[in-house]
């Protein structure tokens, strides 16, 4: 402010581009970057045998991995290779969310 207790241009346009930064930040950037290591970390961890879902909606169980890719097996004797980021998920995590939201509809 001023010694008329008027605030300063700087204060009057750079402030609410601050606040509203750091609105933006905490509820948009910060949980996206939390969920990407998470997802980061799962695919990390993957090992043959377990049971995931892809980002196209495909289930299966891993039967090989390397680096960058990976061998499911989506029903017997029949295997699909796959860019081993695309794995979205566990299966056991997609049905406990479905098993959720079948509950919260009743």
């Amino acid at each position: 402010m001023n010694s008329t207790g008027q605030p300063s241009s700087f204060e009057a346009l750079f402030l609410p581009l601050i606040f509203s930064f750091g609105i933006l930040y905490f509820f948009m950037i910060r949980p996206q970057s939390k969920k990407m290591r998470q997802q980061e970390n799962f695919v990390t961890n993957l090992k043959r045998g377990d049971a995931v879902v892809t980002q196209s909606g495909i289930l299966g169980t891993i039967d090989g991995l390397n680096d960058n890719f990976v061998t499911l097996e989506i029903a017997d004797g029949v295997k699909i290779k796959m860019l081993k980021r695309q794995i979205q998920g566990s299966q056991a995590a997609l049905t406990a969310s479905v098993t959720t939201a079948a509950q919260n509809k009743k």
